[in-house]
């Protein structure tokens, strides 16, 4: 690596590192705000809010990633503008895209530092902060609307309605069928209890048997019950799916194909998390032609036009993703569409920079 690119990629980190100690902390601020509105509630305390705010934290800084990326690069290039370097290295035979190099050879590390912190880190930190939350607020978790989550195997069909603060299922339907599809039995619990990963213990059963033209009712105390699915794969199905490791959604996404079930909010969070990359690799190309001559004035003139910016990709984003998931869209080209779009646009720009 040549000594002005070292040089370079030095000053663009410290600029993503000045955004960065900007962005978060301001964005962290706000969810702490959120949170107190809920201080007093159940054992809800001011210490839970701000350790909630904290174990948010990896998660939050993956998802301000690319905006954190455009503003840095803007703040580094745009104050070696000020000081003139950028018109020395130009002399120097130092062509625009060559600076853009050095921004997306950082990319490409933080990148590599994202992927990891989205496996390994932010996952479990998030699902801790949701469970420590709940449990503290008394909460139950609702699911689906009011209509809970529905969970089948080969001829079983397993409702949950609401998920308790200690992760026991409340409002459990549990309907057997034959080879040929008609229901032959059907239980209705209002909570069960998870004894361990092969055995469940429902309470105040409603059982319905089928034969033929008639239904037999019985009511009962209790009544063992075998999942077919762990108290894991479970928990995943409750999750947000932003939540979840890519590990993780790849094999919910496995699992719920093979069992017919809709997987497409799963397997277009999976495809988002891999859109984040080319997020930050688009914003990096978008902002190098800020410092060329496209924009006239100082670096606030260019860091407004650069926040206003980041705001429109968030949008356009959001927009993007309801719309593809409403209108059952490739997960793959509404992950990554924008993303490629933005970098083709940036990439262009920077051609035309003379």
């Amino acid at each position: 690596m040549k000594i002005l690119d070292r040089y370079l990629i030095g000053r663009i980190a410290v600029g993503v590192g000045v955004a960065t100690a900007v962005l978060l902390p301001l964005f962290s601020f706000l969810d702490l705000l959120e949170e107190l509105e809920d201080v007093g509630e159940g054992s809800y305390e001011l210490a839970d809010a701000m350790r909630y705010v904290v174990l948010m934290i990896p998660r939050r800084l993956i998802q301000l990633a690319p905006f954190i990326a455009l503003l840095g690069n803007v703040i580094a290039l745009g104050r070696l503008a000020a000081s003139l370097e950028l018109v020395a290295m130009r002399a120097a035979g130092l062509s625009a895209m060559g600076i853009a190099r050095a921004s997306l050879t950082l990319g490409l590390m933080v990148v590599a530092a994202l992927a990891a912190l989205e496996q390994f880190v932010a996952p479990v930190l998030q699902q801790q902060a949701m469970i420590q939350r709940s449990a503290a607020l008394a909460q139950s978790t609702e699911l689906g609307s009011g209509l809970g989550i529905w969970i089948r195997d080969n001829r079983r069909v397993l409702r949950i309605g609401s998920m308790g603060s200690r992760d026991e299922p409340n409002d459990v339907e549990i309907m057997t069928f034959d080879a040929q599809g008609r229901m032959v039995e059907h239980l209705r619990s209002p909570h069960a209890e998870i004894v361990d990963a092969g055995l469940w213990s429902l309470n105040r059963v409603t059982r319905k048997r089928i034969d033929g033209g008639s239904v037999i009712t019985e009511q009962l105390a209790e009544l063992p019950w075998q999942p077919f699915l762990s108290p894991e794969q479970i928990a995943t199905l409750l999750r947000p799916p932003e939540s979840l490791s890519p590990t993780q959604l790849r094999e919910l996404v496995a699992y719920l194909k093979t069992t017919g079930q809709e997987f497409a909010a799963y397997e277009l969070a999976l495809w988002r998390k891999a859109g984040g990359a080319v997020m930050l690799i688009a914003m990096l190309l978008l902002s190098t032609p800020f410092v060329f001559g496209f924009l006239h004035g100082g670096l606030g003139k260019r860091l407004v036009f650069a926040a206003v910016t980041g705001v429109g990709v968030y949008l356009l984003d959001q927009i993007v993703s309801n719309a593809g998931l409403l209108l059952e869209l490739s997960p793959a080209f509404v992950a990554l569409g924008p993303g490629v779009l933005l970098a083709i646009a940036g990439q262009q720009l920077l051609v035309r920079v003379r």
